[in-house]
This record gives C-alpha cells, structure tokens and sequence, in this order.
C-alpha cells in the first residue's frame, strides 16, 4: 500500500469520524480547544487555552468507568483487550503530555526552528509548529502556523517539585496561530532553517504545486501584542510549477535555500535562488526512480547530496552535480514493498533509516551498500509495527535513538546501543516482557490514523506527531 493509498484511507476516516472499537481511543482523551476563525489572522493576536490530555475524561465515561488503581494492569502493545477493559493512559511515563484538537486534521506538520535558544530544559516550554491541513472542501485548506506557549511538566499525584505546589502557576497551555488560505490539501510542510529577516516554509499540495512561504511576519505577529501582518503576506512568495501530478517528497538543505521536491511520477525538482536572490527551479528533474517518489532527505553533511525512496522498493543516492540528473547509487531496501519514508542520521552520517509498507524498518550503512538490482542487506531491522510505517526520524543529539510512527496507531521510540545478555534477557522474560525488543523504550499510543512525527531541535526529547485526532506534544521520561 503506498503513501497515497494510506491518505485515502485517512481521508475516509476523516469524514466517518473515529472508529467506535478503536482500542487506543481512551489513551489520550481529553476535550481540547479548537482553532477559533482561521480567517483573524491579520488581526490582533488571537490566544485560546486548551486542557492538557488527562486519559480519562469523567464527563464523558463516568465514574463507573474510573479503574481502581489497584485493578489496573500494565498493557503491551499487541496484548488481548478484554471486554468491558480500557486503556488509559499512564500520566507517569511522561514528562509532558499535551493534545491538541485542530479543525481540519494535518497529514504533515513541522517544527520552526526558533530564537528561544537551543537544548531548552527549563519549564515551561514553548515552540512554533507549521502544518498543512486536509478540508473536506478544496477551498478551506490552510498552511497553519503555531505558537505553543506555557507547555508546563505534567503533574503526577506523587510530584512533590515546587512547582507543583505553587498554587500561582498557570498551568493551561496556550496556541496562537495564523492561517494561510491556499488551494488544495496538503500532502507535506516543511520549515527550513531560518535566516535574516525569513523564516521559510515550503508545502506540496494535492493540486501539484509546491509553495514557498516566508511566514516571519506570522511569528512576528504573535510576539508582538497589536502587530498587524502586511498584506500580501499571506501569499506565498514562490510557486513551483513543474510537477505534474501531486506528491509528498519535500525537503530544505540544511545549508542554504535550496528547496527538493518529488511527485508521484516519481520526478524529483530542484528549486534554489539565482544570483540576483530570485527563485529558479530546473527545468530538468532528477530521474530514475520506477515509481512515485515517497520522501526524500539531504546529507547532513554532504551540500550537494541528497537521498529519495520510493515506491518501487528502492532508495537512491543523488549528487546534483551530476549534469545527467541520474541516481549515484541505488539500493534495492525492500523489494517488492513500498519504501514510505526515510531519515538520514545526523551525527553518524553513513547511517539511513527507512521504513517500509510492510511495517518493517531498516537501518543502512552507506559504507557497505554497491550498485546491485538484488536485494541489499540492512545493518539491523525491525517488525515490531503490524502496519505501514507513516514516519520515521533519528533523534537530532542522540545517535543511537530513533522514533518510528505506524499506521497501527502507534509511535514507538528505540535506542539502538540496548544490548542484553543472557542473564538481563531471562529476567525480562521472567516479568513477562521476553518478546519485546530490548532496544524498544516507549510505546505512546491513543492517537488515531498518526502520519508524521518530529523530534524539537532544540528542546531535547519533546516529540510532535500530527494524526487524524489532532496533535500530540508529549516527552518520556525514557529520554
């Protein structure tokens, strides 16, 4: 199943509402603010306070339905749900949990990177967000920017820190935002690293066209009261027109303003700033991909090299120094199966990671990898997901930790240096825990139809996955 057949099925999901026997729907379920009128966006700053996600809404469930701490049991990912069971959500693994119910659901979100500095570890926190948003009608769609303030630690019944004491500290999270009209869902958003003046946003649309927007006087507007956005603002600044089918592969070079995009035609166009500072896209894709490009990742270290998967089991190395616009290297991951995203490894660059249709993910060194047409062999491997993998992306400071995102409604986290032995694994299996992954951390569940997740830059271990049920920002205890 490709990408594109996974939005269908979200998109169905959209208009009948969530499932009535989805077994995760009581772990994050609270009733959360909505977006106001997305349309007030060159007005005064707009704020709206939202809950924070407590697993058990009383108003709604009763107290019938409040399990006696005594009777409640630790549940693992793939256990039986008996009847008249629940799974809440343990407010104790988590060092921040916060839902937040949008509109129009986002099949893409990203962070802005932002001035508030970097590796943030004093509460309360706050960030910027971008997402793209999927209306019923083509007209209503969105490009969303955020500001999430007042983000404070969860607090457990035993915390006895200061702040939770302190009667005086407000508590309520708050989300102000801007809205962009644009025409068409969107497939992918994505902020690029900011620069004077800019803070760039791209976003493919289901229409084929990729936007370029400079959304800072967005952010402006919501850290100073009274601030009115200029008009024209609100229109993107760049359009690329080259593609002639939609797609959901975008990225931003990490070194200067040089934007990828790849369609379903499985073409992929580079657009970048001409000497005089005005937007240019080639005329001539990269090609060499059998079937719809999926996602696609510069080097994090490499200016000129980029990396592309796809549906036709594959992923690909590019140099865009090659004239011919043809692939350096090929792989052939996962045959057969649909290759739906990738991430490159930012501190050990020789490292990719992709994650297939099939629920597997892989880890692959570039060192080892030739041109071949047979089936490549990755480093190390994993099938812990029971359906599509919907995103993946390796922890920006931690080398060895990765977050994975399913379709089965899960996101798990993994820290690839977990090595038992003997003894540590028969004590596992004596605590019921044998056929569970020692390198798997954390399991966060409760979001329905989940399809991207990014680790904060600059807020070390905070996680943001956009689903179907909205947005959740949340960090374990685990990292």
């Amino acid at each position: 199943m490709s990408k594109r057949a996974v939005e269908e099925d979200y998109e169905t999901s959209r208009k009948n509402g969530p499932s009535a026997n989805h077994s995760s729907e009581d772990a994050v379920d609270a009733d959360m603010g909505e977006f106001e009128d997305a349309w007030d966006d060159e007005v005064e700053s707009e704020e709206e306070e939202y809950m924070e996600a407590d697993g058990a809404d009383e108003e709604e469930h009763g107290q019938e339905d409040i399990i006696p701490e005594e009777q409640q049991e630790v549940w693992l990912p793939g256990g039986e749900i008996k009847e008249n069971e629940n799974l809440v959500v343990d407010q104790s693994a988590y060092e921040m949990l916060h839902n937040i119910q949008v509109r129009w659901p986002f099949l893409s979100i990203d962070v802005i990177p932002d001035e508030f500095g970097e590796e943030r570890r004093s509460w309360p926190h706050r960030m910027y967000l971008v997402g793209g948003s999927q209306a019923e009608k083509t007209k209503d769609n969105e490009i969303t920017v955020m500001k999430l303030s007042q983000l404070y630690k969860t607090q457990h019944d035993d915390d006895d820190s200061d702040a939770s004491d302190d009667s005086d500290i407000e508590e309520d999270p708050l989300l102000e935002f801007r809205s962009l009209p644009v025409e068409g869902s969107c497939n992918r958003v994505c902020a690029a690293k900011p620069s004077t003046n800019e803070s760039l946003i791209a976003s493919f649309h289901e229409t084929g066209k990729v936007h370029i927007w400079n959304v800072a006087p967005q952010l402006r507007s919501m850290e100073q009261v009274g601030m009115l956005i200029p008009p024209g603002a609100n229109d993107p600044v760049y359009t690329v027109n080259n593609h002639s089918t939609e797609g959901y592969a975008l990225d931003w070079s990490p070194f200067e303003s040089m934007l990828l995009s790849g369609d379903n035609k499985g073409e992929i166009y580079l657009t970048k700033r001409d000497a005089s500072g005005h937007w240019v896209t080639d005329n001539k894709p990269f090609q060499g991909h059998a079937s719809s490009v999926e996602d696609i990742q510069w080097s994090p270290t490499e200016r000129t090299v980029f990396a592309s998967c796809s549906s036709d089991g594959t992923f690909r190395i590019w140099d865009i120094r090659n004239k011919n616009h043809t692939p350096a290297l090929t792989v052939n991951a996962h045959p057969g199966v649909d290759i739906n995203v990738l991430s490159w490894n930012t501190k050990v660059p020789y490292l990719l990671a992709t994650g297939a249709d099939d629920g597997m993910w892989c880890v692959w060194d570039l060192r080892q990898l030739k041109q071949s047409t047979s089936a490549a062999t990755p480093v190390a491997s994993f099938k812990w997901h029971k359906a599509p993998i919907t995103s993946i992306e390796w922890h920006p400071n931690e080398e060895s930790v990765i977050a994975v995102a399913g379709a089965d409604d899960q996101v798990s986290m993994w820290d690839l240096s977990v090595e038992l032995d003997v003894e540590e694994q028969q004590v596992r299996t004596s605590e019921g825990m044998g056929a569970l992954p020692p390198q798997l951390m954390f399991v966060h569940m409760g979001q329905q139809h989940i399809k991207e997740l990014h680790w904060h830059r600059q807020i070390p271990g905070v996680v943001i996955s956009t689903a179907q049920s909205g947005i959740n920002v949340y960090k374990s205890i685990s990292f």
